[in-house]
């Protein structure tokens, strides 16, 4: 299995071949976006060649006092430049992924651990917010183009229709399949669910109504 794996990686990491059109779509001709283009890009060629999980990282820590979304320091420059950074590749990849009808059958999920604070940290910075942030899903029968819950008027709470990671992961193998509340794993000698004893499928999220 290791020598497959090395072997087929170079194919699959190799962008060469890509068209200039394809290229262009994911900002590979820009250097404000071509790194994080060509990972959007080397995801696509995992996905279409049957790699069930992929993870794109965003945020290297390559700059002084730092370049990631971690801004404590400057929150409108880093956050800027890093959103501007992702946001072509990242619509690049899906419009991708539709068009050569990967999408329905694929689950993105862009997300973080928390967000940021409504308020300043010192002058430019915020600090971690774990009480109210957002994530999106696309594909994989989530339904398109529409939005889910609301934080208080200062953007510091979640309070209309809040939900945990729980219930993502719940409603994510709920469209793989698989019942959270029947799924067990053997850990330290005891079955575990992946959502613990928490989670519900959020059944508005879908394209079709839960079964």
């Amino acid at each position: 299995m290791a020598a497959k794996l090395q072997l087929s990686a170079p194919e699959v990491l190799g962008i060469a071949g890509e068209s200039a059109a394809t290229r262009k779509l994911y900002g590979l001709d820009d250097p404000i976006t071509a790194e994080m283009a060509e990972r959007c890009l080397v995801a696509r060629r995992l996905v279409e060649r049957g790699v069930r999980f992929v993870q794109i990282w965003s945020g290297a820590d390559n700059g002084f006092p730092r370049r990631n979304w971690d801004s404590h320091e400057n929150l409108a420059k880093d956050h800027g430049e890093m959103g501007t950074a992702m946001d072509k590749p990242v619509a690049g990849l899906l419009r991708d992924l539709k068009s050569r009808g990967l999408l329905a059958d694929t689950i993105v999920q862009w997300t973080t651990e928390f967000g940021r604070m409504p308020c300043s940290q010192g002058s430019l910075g915020r600090d971690h917010n774990p009480a109210g942030f957002s994530t999106w899903l696309a594909g994989g029968g989530f339904q398109g183009g529409v939005s889910y819950g609301a934080t208080d008027e200062w953007s510091y709470k979640a309070i209309e229709k809040p939900v945990y990671c729980d219930d993502i992961h719940a409603t994510m193998l709920h469209l793989l399949g698989i019942d959270h509340q029947r799924l067990t794993y053997r850990n330290n000698g005891i079955d575990r669910r992946l959502t613990d004893v928490h989670g519900s499928v959020i059944t508005d999220l879908l394209a079709e109504p839960a079964a």
